[in-house]
């Protein structure tokens, strides 16, 4: 992958909480990551004419970008966020598309990738910060729920939307489940209601909301709240909540191929390619009432 660097100021230079901390900035055409002085890492998810939506580009490149941040010993913590008005809307249409002709196998190792970047995500031993600056929907919430600390902007709009696409919230219900609970993933994974950030917040997919021009220093606090604490203690305050949690490492491994199968199952059934054929031909599925 093509990157190049440039000394530029990111939107969070703005912030009199992040005053003096530009850094360097790394950008692709996928992920924005720019890194400052004292070494807060942001990635910016970089698709804004579709709403910063997952295709196989992005979610590698994502990857990437945070197994080396984890091992980048400048880096203390790390914030993610979208380019644009939209924080993710999850997967691509167009790639979805195409998956929609792949076989079982081939959507089981396409599913993979995206459970792959949930677990290194959800892993990652240095702190963790979601800026939703806007709209998550579907995968974009798997995102939210893997990072440790999530502040919205109130007039962003969160939904598992899957159902109506004939599939299921397979590969991200782990970390969404654990953050929100069961009783809540029944109501929203099953009925696909749009919910605002404050019945986000109140559910416990993100912590905390700000009005979107104080969005920059509603994250700014909070950064800076981490960064007065150890590194290590940090990471180690991590890895006993994943302990204490009850995840180990071969548990999460059979629970990523068991989600991936769930998703590619849905994805070739005939419910899932209806789901795919109607959206993209702006109808209701055979399932659904038209009222």
């Amino acid at each position: 992958m093509a990157r190049h660097l440039r000394k530029a100021p990111t939107e969070f230079s703005e912030c009199s909480a992040l005053r003096g901390a530009i850094g360097v900035t790394e950008m692709s055409d996928a992920v924005i990551l720019s890194v400052d002085t004292r070494g807060v890492a942001t990635l910016t998810l970089n698709r804004p004419d579709v709403h910063n939506a997952f295709d196989r580009h992005l979610v590698t490149e994502l990857t990437s970008q945070l197994s080396e941040l984890q091992s980048r010993a400048d880096v203390r913590l790390v914030t993610l966020t979208g380019e644009g008005t939209s924080f993710s809307s999850g997967a691509d249409i167009g790639w979805m598309r195409s998956m929609a002709d792949f076989s079982e196998e081939q959507n089981y190792e396409d599913a993979l990738q995206l459970a792959e970047l949930m677990s290194v995500l959800n892993g990652l031993t240095k702190p963790t910060v979601a800026r939703v600056n806007g709209h998550a929907f579907g995968g974009g919430l798997g995102l939210v729920a893997c990072c440790d600390i999530a502040i919205a902007t109130t007039d962003a709009r969160f939904c598992f939307s899957e159902v109506r696409l004939g599939i299921v919230p397979a590969v991200i219900s782990p970390y969404v489940i654990e953050a929100i609970g069961v009783q809540h993933a029944r109501r929203f994974f099953l009925s696909a209601e749009a919910m605002s950030a404050k019945k986000a917040r109140r559910i416990g997919l993100i912590h905390e909301i700000a009005r979107p021009g104080k969005l920059d220093q509603a994250v700014g606090d909070q950064i800076v709240m981490l960064l007065k604490g150890g590194p290590e203690a940090q990471r180690e305050s991590k890895l006993l909540i994943n302990m204490v949690g009850g995840h180990s490492q071969s548990a999460d491994q059979a629970l990523r191929q068991r989600t991936a199968e769930i998703i590619a199952q849905m994805r070739v059934s005939e419910e899932g390619q209806e789901g795919l054929k109607a959206f993209l031909a702006k109808r209701t599925p055979g399932w659904a009432s038209e009222e």
